[in-house]
């Protein structure tokens, strides 16, 4: 039988998007990718959390929702859970845990009886459920499919008095870039509530909106992909006598941290010194991150006569990061992709006194870099049927700010080829 203990002070864990084995797909095409390290990175994430909510000696869990990417493959995915809860129900910690768009009901259709510590709410209907032992009453209601797009917390009911009361929602709130649109509210409507914790999920990166109340979003406990770099983790929530929040740490619980490493080659005009600032930046960023493999996106930026071999030798250029990654930290650094965007050195004026076609193409050059690249309206229909995730990486390279660098892509290949050209 499952037994616990009354505290005070009161302290919980907030977490959510767990995305336990998480395909990951596409790894295989990457030479040299740690595949294992990153298809297994979300379980070790999840049994850090598993770890910190028994050293902590917290008095509850709570996961908004999303603890799979999707229906299991096979029955590996729920036993891991459940043996992972099993762990917390040894140590006498109830967890409550909503269904999200990625586990709703109508997703998964494989199941698992879970413990008797864990407490899922209904999908059907906002139910609240007090924690025994603890003045905490905490309010939630999971996905009953995967598209939920009416507003559920005029549903909620008000908070109840004396109580510490917690609402749990997987909601995108009004709309954030990057994610679909699900259970839509404002922040407004959360703080109506009266309620003095809102643990949402959905959003993967960790972010506070309000503080009194506290309404945020604990953030993935493990970032899946270049989009989703920095740390990541839950919360580590401490309550007062006074039923106040003491303390709102974030823990970082991750094991793969994805970074985009950017690296200034201005000026620089041999190999050497290019690679030697190469290894730097990275012996930096591996720095910051800890016992943590480093999984990044090396950006090459700035000026420098080296640019027509940076950008045309891809597989040498490739091969030096790669012995730089070696150097600085063995198999603690993978390289992802590196995206060459520095500028060459031209003597534009020399090329624009060769010949009329040549100055009338530098001066068309010039006017682009300073025009926004429109897209066409049969592009962003296109564009609207993507996946988000596909969607997202393609929306990024055609931002305005990134528009410049597409810019300086297309003026290199021309100024390149103008350069190495004969005379007429």
């Amino acid at each position: 039988m499952f037994i616990r203990f009354p505290t005070m002070p009161i302290k919980f864990i907030h977490t959510a998007d767990l995305h336990i084995d998480s395909p990951m797909e596409g790894l295989d095409t990457y030479d040299g990718a740690p595949v294992e390290a990153l298809r297994s990175a979300t379980r070790r994430a999840f049994r850090n959390l598993v770890d910190l909510a028994i050293e902590e000696k917290v008095d509850f869990v709570l996961i908004a929702g999303d603890i799979y990417d999707g229906d299991w493959k096979d029955f590996s995915t729920g036993l891991f859970f459940t043996g992972e809860m099993a762990r917390l129900r040894s140590a006498a910690v109830p967890v409550y845990l909503i269904a999200g768009n990625h586990d709703a009901v109508s997703v998964i259709t494989k199941k698992l009886q879970l413990p008797d510590n864990v407490h899922t709410f209904s999908t059907r209907t906002t139910e609240s459920k007090e924690v025994e032992g603890l003045p905490v009453v905490i309010h939630g209601r999971g996905f009953p499919q995967r598209a939920v797009t009416e507003n559920l917390v005029p549903d909620y009911p008000v908070s109840a008095k004396g109580k510490f009361n917690i609402g749990m929602l997987h909601t995108s709130l009004t709309g954030i870039e990057g994610h679909d649109t699900y259970a839509p509210c404002s922040i407004s409507d959360l703080r109506d509530k009266g309620y003095a914790y809102w643990a949402l999920g959905h959003i993967h990166k960790p972010s506070v909106y309000f503080d009194e109340p506290w309404i945020g979003f604990s953030g993935n406990l493990q970032g899946r992909h270049v989009r989703e770099t920095g740390p990541r983790g839950c919360r580590l929530v401490t309550v007062s006598d006074s039923l106040e929040i003491a303390a709102n740490e974030f823990k970082e619980l991750d094991v793969v941290r994805w970074e985009r490493v950017t690296v200034d080659l201005s000026g620089s005009s041999s190999e050497q010194d290019a690679f030697a600032r190469i290894g730097a930046a990275l012996a930096s960023n591996l720095a910051e991150v800890e016992n943590r493999l480093l999984a990044t996106r090396l950006v090459l930026e700035g000026a420098t006569l080296l640019h027509d071999r940076l950008k045309h030798e891809v597989d040498w250029l490739k091969a030096e990061c790669i012995a730089q990654a070696q150097l600085v930290g063995t198999d603690s650094v993978w390289i992802e992709k590196i995206e060459v965007r520095t500028s060459p050195i031209y003597d534009l004026k020399e090329l624009a006194e060769r010949d009329d076609l040549t100055r009338i193409v530098l001066e068309e050059l010039n006017k682009a870099e300073a025009g926004a690249i429109q897209i066409p309206e049969g592009v962003q229909q296109m564009l609207s049927k993507l996946p988000v995730a596909l969607r997202s990486e393609v929306e990024d390279l055609l931002k305005a700010e990134q528009q410049p660098a597409l810019v300086d892509d297309i003026r290199s290949i021309i100024l390149h080829a103008l350069s190495t050209s004969p005379r007429p």
